[in-house]
């Protein structure tokens, strides 16, 4: 099975990144440039007066937040709409799909774990896990925190993705595995205490999806802003 980020439909508007976020990539389209709404703040009680959604390709090294002393990459870098915030976090080390939104009930049901609003990742981890192994997973295992909720779980083919700027450290007398994962919860590093919890360090981790929003064509440090004024809710 092809693991190739595919286009989806026009409909949502896109912009391209700060020279600050360009990266070293391969084999990943680029959106076309255009302009973004600025989304109103929200509400009182947390309902947004004009509900939006900010998809970000968050790139490697970048912090899941606005503001930070040391001076390193922040998602001010990259995302210049006022009154967005992560539904959810990406630690600093890992890639991929960040939503953001100025919905303080749309925010709560995706980070909730009771919500079971799924989030799949797509794991490269050193070593070979067999199928028992990954079972472990789908059961859920103890980590310090307490035990995991049931993950789903599968081996994949090498997904047709950007470079990683610095690239993995691999040793070469040991063989890497790709893994999609799917999980409804949002523990600090989860994935990555999952796949050592068996036995398979992570190397390098993506997030690809996070409910019904995934990456499409997003390049690293790209990201898409949705009106959802006008959608169901």
């Amino acid at each position: 099975m092809s693991h190739t980020i595919k286009q989806k439909s026009q409909s949502k508007r896109a912009t391209t990144p700060s020279k600050r976020g360009d990266q070293k990539r391969a084999s990943w389209p680029n959106k076309a440039q255009t302009k973004s709404k600025t989304p109103q703040r929200r509400s009182g009680k947390g309902k947004a007066v004009e509900p939006v959604i900010v998809l970000f390709n968050k790139p490697f090294d970048v912090l899941c937040q606005f503001t930070d002393e040391q001076g390193r990459q922040t998602l001010k870098d990259f995302i210049p709409i006022p009154g967005v915030y992560a539904a959810g976090r990406l630690d600093r080390d890992s890639e991929g799909l960040l939503l953001l939104t100025n919905d303080g009930k749309l925010q709560s049901k995706l980070t909730e774990p009771k919500k079971k609003t799924f989030k799949t990742y797509w794991a490269q981890v050193e070593g070979a896990p067999d199928e028992a192994q990954l079972d472990l997973l789908r059961k859920g295992v103890e980590l310090k925190d307490g035990m995991t909720l049931p993950a789903k779980i599968s081996i994949m083919s090498q997904p047709t993705v950007w470079e990683r700027v610095p690239p993995i450290r691999e040793r070469k007398a040991i063989p890497t595995t790709w893994l999609e994962i799917q999980i409804c919860e949002g523990r600090n590093r989860q994935v990555r205490r999952m796949t050592a919890n068996i036995g398979f360090p992570t190397l390098r981790l993506i997030r690809y999806k996070i409910g019904q929003w995934c990456l499409d064509d997003l390049s690293p440090g790209q990201y898409q802003s949705i009106d959802m004024k006008n959608k169901p809710a």
